[in-house]
């Protein structure tokens, strides 16, 4: 706006009392700035700086204009800088959704690294199944999301974020808790405490499929909560359960977790729509990557 470049030479000569100094600090001719003054005076019709052959004043106009014009200026700058960085990815709103498997430990480490490296970004989360997810992503309700063993989805880009190695949630007294880790083929004859599969075929097969591989066929209990933090049928005793390492920190007092022997991962992924890309989901996808690297997600387990 031209007043705004008017008010900015105005207190640069304001400041150096003198406009020789005001125009070569502005890198414009003297004469361009003293008449770029003249006409901020004029369209504001009063006198802003007293001039005489050896220095210039600012009127009492110009000592006020002085005083909050410099807070316009550096209020213009940040809203110009907070704007601009909209388009640089730097600022913005994110809606993710995440799965309850994810809210351990790889949601809130992801968003954590967002907020550190870009603290612009603002993110709104949302728990939800599976295929609220896919289809808030889809539809763009949501910015991302993330889930475990995701299908192919025409309209969604699937960036692998974990391999999340596997292991079972039992009680601490449980004959298989004495080991190190637990054999596949131990699992035999035990009740598995599984999601149904129409909540997220592809998590659901890629459990079965563990057992299959090792040409086994436990029973399976599916589960009537999407969520339940005390593993209650693992609690009483009568079932155990396939989960990722991320769950075992937050176990309830009782239950242990063992990994699986031969190792096992499962998949998560992280959900955008990749057509016309937000600049603010970019930089989740870039810190995505970074972190995936950073904490070991991607290498498979040994």
């Amino acid at each position: 706006m031209a007043e705004l470049r008017r008010l900015r030479y105005f207190l640069a000569v304001a400041r150096e009392r003198s406009f020789t100094r005001a125009a070569e600090r502005l890198h414009i001719a003297q004469p361009a700035l003293s008449r770029q003054i003249r006409q901020l005076e004029q369209e504001l019709g009063v006198r802003l700086l007293d001039r005489t052959t050896q220095s210039v004043e600012p009127t009492e106009a110009g000592r006020l204009l002085m005083d909050r014009g410099a807070a316009l200026c550096e209020e213009a700058d940040r809203l110009w800088r907070d704007v601009q960085g909209f388009a640089a990815g730097e600022n913005g709103n994110l809606a993710v959704g995440y799965s309850a498997s994810t809210g351990y430990e790889t949601t809130p480490t992801l968003l954590a690294a967002l907020a550190e490296a870009h603290p612009g970004i603002k993110t709104g989360t949302r728990l939800l199944p599976t295929a609220e997810i896919l289809a808030g992503v889809a539809d763009g309700t949501l910015d991302a999301g993330l889930v475990r063993c995701p299908p192919p989805t025409p309209q969604l880009v699937r960036t692998l974020l974990r391999l999340e190695p596997q292991g079972i949630i039992m009680p601490k007294d449980h004959p298989l808790a004495a080991g190190s880790d637990v054999d596949v083929d131990a699992l035999a004859d035990e009740t598995i405490l599984v999601h149904a599969r129409h909540e997220n075929p592809g998590h659901y097969d890629a459990i079965t499929g563990i057992f299959d591989r090792a040409g086994i066929s436990p029973q399976l209990r599916e589960r009537h909560l999407s969520f339940d933090a005390a593993h209650m049928p693992v609690t009483q005793g009568q079932a155990v359960s396939v989960v990722g390492e991320s769950a075992r920190p937050g176990l309830p007092a009782g239950l242990v977790w063992r990994p699986l022997s031969p190792a096992a991962a499962i998949e998560i992924h992280l959900l955008t729509r990749g057509t016309a890309e937000r600049p603010a989901t970019a930089r989740l996808l870039q810190v995505a990557s970074r972190t995936a690297r950073t904490h070991g997600w991607i290498h498979s387990p040994s």
